[in-house]
């Protein structure tokens, strides 16, 4: 399996959040490695989306966005979970990010169940904080050059036969834009 390049991250957000479904997940801790195909994701840009991080200003936390793409932008919410993000933008566009929303588990899965307490094994990681927490990815992945090979990178996957569209999930602005992407394995 080949590793995603820079290079495809580097077209619009909307455009990456659609093409990077049916793509693996690999995190590896020690000898131990984990995957999943990537089931749903959310695009995030800049000045026309009130909802994304980088709407306002570059912070400590987004400051990520507006860099390199194909890095990780993870952060903490609701002081308890963590989310996983990839930076893809197009060149033009001054920040933007991709949420890794859900995976389908393939390999590692005790090791995932143990990281989520034992849950059921069809909630492993189909939300954005049960994924960071089923592969443990955390703050120490923050700006973490996904294009290597490393603990935490993206390969090759299967090509989705449908991607259904809808609004994003839990947020109050940019309701309207349709900017949630699943597909069914």
């Amino acid at each position: 399996m080949s590793i995603i390049s820079r290079e495809f991250y580097s077209h619009d957000t909307v455009t990456v959040a659609k093409n990077i479904l049916g793509k693996r997940i690999i995190r590896r801790i020690g000898n131990q490695t984990m995957s999943g195909v990537i089931t749903e994701t959310e695009a995030y840009r800049h000045t026309d989306d009130p909802a994304s991080h980088a709407f306002r200003k570059i912070t400590d936390r987004n400051k990520i966005m507006f860099g390199e793409v194909g890095f990780a932008y993870v952060y903490f919410t609701y002081g308890m979970h963590y989310c996983f993000n990839i930076v893809a933008r197009n060149p033009r566009i001054a920040a933007g990010a991709v949420l890794i929303r859900a995976i389908e588990p393939e390999k590692g899965i005790k090791i995932m169940l143990k990281n989520r307490n034992n849950v059921n094994i069809k909630n492993i990681a189909n939300g954005p904080a049960k994924l960071a927490q089923a592969l443990q990815i955390t703050k120490e992945h923050y700006g973490l050059d996904l294009t290597k090979n490393s603990n935490l990178y993206i390969t090759d996957g299967i090509k989705p036969k449908k991607i259904i569209a809808s609004p994003r999930v839990g947020i109050k602005e940019a309701t309207d834009k349709l900017w949630n992407f699943k597909i069914e394995i």
